[in-house]
């Protein structure tokens, strides 16, 4: 495998609709060279597991050779600076509004050339609150790719620890669903509140109880939190040797 990788940032920087935003100085572009989770802001509660998304950030660079910052910063779906994040965070408490055509235009923008979204139910629902209106919003955003179940033999539980399920705060759906664009998955939900499984208190002890399977359940979801954020910051793997030497390295 070629030691340069075609990372998801360098496809959205490079895309000649943002050559604007490659005016931006140096020392910023440096900063955002290394990780940093960017959050959906919408109409409803979007802010509930901004601690979970910086644990990750967090977890993801003790366990792996990625540089980040334990961040996780907010934007407005139509904002052009969400092209400079490679992984874009979108959860959720209950319902929410319908986006705005200037926000959906510029998601689906966002998710063409090359960005990943994480969606994320934080309220475990299925067919009514944050589910409903998120799959009401997708089939606007990307009508041609509707969500469909992700296999358990898809990369991305493989990309950097082995997995065969996708469990969160809850287990409620032991599947990932996926929009694909191509070969690529631009788009996965979990119904399960990952980034509940995450969250941490300002004490350092973590803020909800995971559910049914208690702490190896949550040891689980930060995996699996890991292995998505590995795949967002690459287009593409080779499914027979993923990382095969950084896992043999560093996987524990």
């Amino acid at each position: 495998m070629s030691a340069r990788r075609l990372t998801r940032r360098n496809l959205l920087l490079g895309s000649a609709a943002l050559v604007p935003l490659l005016s931006r100085r140096a020392d910023a572009f440096g900063e955002k060279s290394r990780f940093i989770p960017a959050v959906a802001r919408h109409g409803g509660r979007w802010d509930s597991r901004l601690s979970g998304l910086r644990r990750i950030a967090w977890e993801l660079q003790r366990r792996t050779s990625v540089e980040v910052v334990p961040d996780a910063r907010p934007f407005a779906l139509s904002s052009p600076e969400l092209f400079e994040y490679p992984f874009l965070y979108f959860g959720g408490e209950g319902g929410f509004p319908a986006l705005t055509e200037a926000e959906v235009a510029n998601l689906r923008r966002y998710l063409t050339y090359g960005g990943f979204l994480l969606a994320d139910a934080n309220d475990g629902s299925d067919g009514d609150g944050f589910d409903s209106a998120f799959r009401r919003e997708m089939a606007r955003v990307l009508p041609q790719n509707p969500l469909a179940p992700v296999p358990s033999s898809h990369v991305v539980f493989k990309s950097f620890f082995m997995l065969d399920s996708a469990p969160g705060r809850l287990l409620n759906k032991p599947q990932l669903m996926g929009a694909m664009l191509g070969k690529r998955a631009a788009v996965l939900y979990s119904q399960n509140d990952l980034a509940g499984a995450w969250s941490r208190s300002e004490s350092g002890d973590f803020e909800f109880d995971v559910s049914p399977g208690g702490e190896p359940q949550r040891e689980l979801a930060v995996r699996l939190g890991i292995n998505i954020c590995m795949y967002a910051l690459c287009l593409d793997y080779k499914d027979d040797a993923v990382h095969l030497q950084l896992i043999l390295n560093k996987r524990r």
